[in-house]
């Protein structure tokens, strides 16, 4: 690995050329645009139009089940004896102001897609710190272990490409102490790469980190995309092959022997002929309404039977259901077959997504929980910043009925005497800003409990006073 800015930029650059191709395929898919399915070479334009039309595209969905089952809904420190005044944690203040809310979802959808994603913690002009995502095709990552290392020996994002030969490409880089400004004449050229200075970016390491939806030992990241693009392929040629049967014999067709068609003359009553020089048929109009007969009687009429679709179909929810069981997506959010299953069913049904779900939360909460890391370290909050024990909390997405919830924590509060206070982060739906706001009107009712019992102890102490004042 280089260790100078220079040749750390040409390796970054070099990466993310090598990778580009991957990850524009995978880019393809999620957006839409497919391989074509299997055709005849010399095909008509209506086989061309089935051909687009073919396209299932399950990607997106892929993406978004998991997706929308992981949304960060606070952050607790490991140290809970060191709590602010206005009770606003400041890692969760820089989560607030970096509008973290909405756009930790593209930080996480990158991820899924394209087997990673990035952000970045940085401190603006005006002195405040701030972290945004980055897009996994213009941004590269260099470790020196990089099945084990979470912090990059540096990182590079792309923030113009070139627009022709004589334009040149911008990028910004990072290593353990500085950030750089690099100019570049394209990925794969070396010789036109310049590097310089712009700042030192206040951190002790590099402070852009990795999201990674699977690692392998090898420091290969996998999302969910890639290993079901053949089995899409399958899909859309089974559609495809539905679509043609369901066009050309889908319906009976009806056949004529021992009758010559009408051809066409001209004013005179000549017979015109082709540039072939043969005789030019008249169409006939045939559909529903209207009845074949012939003056002949040796003409037969007969027709030719349609093309079973079931075939098509069978093949084509084969597919569906060896994707959903590959990428651990419950049948149901595919087929939208939900009717009559039980509770137990559709719990079953969830239990593999369920998993894979959480492996990604232990993932992405390491994660995000060195980005708060970093935001206290360049805040100056030394504990925070040296705080490993810290954790995420995910806010908790099981559709359940506030009765439902409200039994279940009353009985942990009563028979596992579990403090009342520990369980409200457990009710359904409940915000940080709910819980802080539960927190301040416990206190002003405890401080309301308090005066009153101070009023009636300072009235009893009066009325036994006067009571001993002899008469």
């Amino acid at each position: 690995m280089a260790t100078s800015p220079a040749g750390l930029a040409k390796q970054l650059l070099a990466i993310l050329h090598k990778d580009l191709d991957a990850l524009q395929r995978i880019d393809d898919y999620l957006q839409g645009a497919h391989d074509d399915p299997y055709m005849p070479e010399n095909c008509s334009d209506e086989y061309k139009l089935l051909a687009r039309r073919c396209v299932s595209n399950w990607m997106p969905l892929l993406v978004g089940t998991p997706a929308q089952a992981m949304y960060v809904d606070s952050f607790r420190r490991g140290n809970q004896s060191e709590r602010p005044k206005d009770g606003v944690l400041p890692e969760w203040r820089h989560w607030q102001e970096s509008r973290l809310d909405a756009r930790q979802i593209a930080v996480h959808r990158g991820a899924l897609a394209y087997g990673h994603s990035f952000t970045v913690t940085e401190k603006l002009r005006n002195g405040k710190i701030r972290t945004k995502g980055l897009s996994a095709m213009r941004t590269s990552a260099v470790f020196e272990d990089p099945a084990n290392d979470h912090v990059p020996y540096a990182a590079l994002t792309v923030t113009r490409f070139p627009q022709g030969e004589e334009d040149r490409g911008k990028a910004r880089m990072w290593d353990g102490t500085r950030e750089y400004a690099v100019i570049f004449k394209s990925l794969g050229d070396n010789e036109g790469v310049t590097v310089k200075k712009v700042k030192a970016h206040g951190a002790k390491e590099c402070p852009v980190t990795r999201f990674a939806a699977a690692v392998d030992l090898e420091g290969r990241t996998c999302g969910v995309i890639g290993p079901m693009i053949e089995l899409q392929n399958r899909i859309n040629q089974s559609v495809f092959d539905l679509l043609v049967a369901q066009t050309y014999s889908s319906t009976k067709v009806r056949t004529a022997t021992g009758m010559a068609p009408p051809l066409e003359r001209d004013e005179n009553g000549e017979i015109k002929l082709d540039e072939k020089g043969q005789p030019i048929p008249l169409p006939v109009n045939v559909n529903a309404s209207r009845f074949l007969f012939a003056e002949d009687d040796t003409v037969k009429f007969d027709t030719l039977d349609e093309t079973p679709l079931g075939g098509f179909i069978e093949s084509i929810d084969m597919s569906i259901r060896h994707l959903s069981a590959l990428s651990q997506t419950p049948p149901h959010h595919l087929l939208g077959q939900i009717a009559n299953l039980s509770a137990e069913a559709l719990l079953a049904a969830e239990t593999a997504l369920a998993r894979k779900i959480e492996e990604f939360r232990k993932s992405f909460g390491e994660s995000w929980e060195r980005v708060f890391r970093l935001a206290a370290e360049m805040e100056g909050i030394t504990a925070s910043a040296e705080d490993y024990s810290g954790e995420v909390l995910w806010r908790d997405m099981e559709q359940r009925s506030l009765a439902q919830a409200a039994d279940a924590l009353g009985k942990l509060r009563e028979q596992l005497q579990i403090p009342a206070r520990g369980l409200w982060p457990r009710v359904p739906n409940a915000t940080k800003n709910e819980l802080d706001e539960w927190e301040r009107i416990v206190k002003e009712d405890d401080l309301e409990r308090q005066f009153t019992e101070a009023l009636h102890r300072a009235g009893g102490e009066r009325s036994g006073d006067r009571e001993r004042v002899p008469a």
